[in-house]
């Protein structure tokens, strides 16, 4: 082999590799690209998100109903919901890269698309730093690293932030109420914890393992939680948060300490969580304030 071909095949093998992708996902599994992503689906709202953030929103080929942040996920064409995927149209677009949600998907869903032979990367962080390192993982698998780190970059800076600012606050008992009938919360492993946890409080019923739990008033009666957050459906305040005014025994209510959090703040896996952390900060600061001297 001559000297000039050598070194011809030489870049062209380092090039190759040089495109390769290997990433592992929340679940362990590794995945390996030959090259960065180009058409990438999402198969939960908050990943699509993600990816936006990760700066690679424009490799985006498909993704659910109720993807709707930032403005331009509206109009990436839809596969359905993260619960009824529409399978023919996911393999119709013939992605090189499908994003799915591990606790929110059917894992039976999932296990057909990779029989397919599509890589998927499955998605579950369950603590505030895992967005970060989720940012800059996505943004390998698409190319798109120098905007992804940017944005893990800013987005553990301002969790420094309320860290320090919260980190060493009284500690305030509190109920997080996703919805009225059934009546559930969340346990100790499910991301909304750790947001708890960064403002210095504490889940009433954090050693449930169970994800999304559902429990009786009862229980909430019983676990007396000085301060109830509640998320509901949309960006108004639940009129059933007011319900729990019937309980006057319980320290939230005593204290009017029933506060509201926009759901698209506080239970997407995304960096807007930290807005959804900024608000409930303050809503215990508010609880601590009505203490008794």
């Amino acid at each position: 082999m001559s000297k000039h071909l050598f070194f011809l095949v030489f870049a062209v093998a380092s090039s190759l590799a040089l495109a390769e992708v290997t990433v592992t996902d929340d679940t362990g599994v590794t995945v390996r690209l030959s090259q960065p992503a180009r058409r990438i689906v999402t198969l939960a709202p908050h990943l699509a998100e993600t990816v936006f953030a990760a700066g690679a929103g424009d490799r985006l080929a498909g993704t659910v109903d109720y993807s709707d942040y930032p403005e331009a996920a509206r109009s990436v064409p839809k596969v359905g919901g993260f619960s009824r995927l529409d399978l023919e149209t996911i393999v119709a677009l013939k992605p090189d890269l499908i994003i799915a949600w591990h606790s929110g998907n059917a894992p039976s869903d999932i296990d057909k698309l990779r029989g397919f032979g599509f890589p998927i990367y499955v998605s579950q962080p369950n603590r505030l730093e895992d967005i970060a390192d989720e940012i800059e993982r996505l943004g390998q698998l698409a190319g798109s690293s120098e905007a992804a780190d940017a944005a893990a970059c800013q987005f553990r800076t301002r969790l420094a932030g309320l860290q320090k600012q919260y980190g060493e606050r009284p500690v305030v008992r509190m109920f997080y109420q996703i919805w009225k009938q059934p009546l559930s919360t969340i346990g100790g492993k499910q991301i909304i914890s750790s947001v708890i946890r960064l403002c210095g409080g504490e889940n009433v019923f954090g050693k449930l393992e169970t994800i999304a739990p559902v429990i009786s008033i009862e229980e909430v009666i019983a676990a007396n939680p000085e301060a109830i957050i509640a998320s509901g459906m949309d960006e108004a305040r639940p009129e059933w948060l007011d319900d729990w005014k019937r309980w006057p025994t319980i320290s939230a209510v005593a204290r009017g300490n029933l506060f509201f959090v926009p759901p698209d703040f506080i239970q997407r896996h995304t960096p807007r969580l930290l807005d959804g952390a900024e608000q409930l900060c303050r809503q215990l600061e508010i609880a601590r304030s009505k203490r008794t001297k």
